[in-house]
């Protein structure tokens, strides 16, 4: 799993990655109440939003940590949104993106890394 300096996660299988908030994004976000998953199809940039996430605090764009096309959306979350602070990094993905260039992927920092991050804020 790799994250972003935005707080989004990513983890790659062959091809396919697969997208989400993090841990420490969600407990920042509080009660997740509304989630806008991005369309089949959308190309994404790297750093370009590609969905939306509403809690009783803010509502946020979340950008695509990696460019590629989405090839699913997590439509659970249309009617479970909890599922983001249940699961966060697992079970409250967001989408699966084909990856155009999977170097984007090595250039996110890991877990340890993003700990580090995380104490800098």
């Amino acid at each position: 799993m790799r994250f972003t300096k935005d707080h989004e996660w990513v983890t790659l299988d062959g091809d396919i990655a697969t997208i989400g908030i993090s841990a420490h994004a969600a407990e920042q976000l509080g009660d997740v109440v509304f989630v806008e998953t991005p369309e089949l199809g959308k190309a994404v940039k790297a750093g370009d939003a590609f969905a939306v996430v509403e809690s009783v605090k803010a509502a946020s764009d979340v950008y695509a940590p990696i460019s590629g096309e989405v090839v699913d959306a997590n439509t659970v979350l249309g009617d479970a949104p909890e599922t983001v602070n249940a699961d966060p990094e697992n079970g409250g993905w967001f989408a699966k993106v084909k990856v155009a260039d999977a170097s984007e992927y090595d250039a996110l920092m890991d877990r340890a890394a993003y700990e580090a991050f995380l104490q800098t804020q």
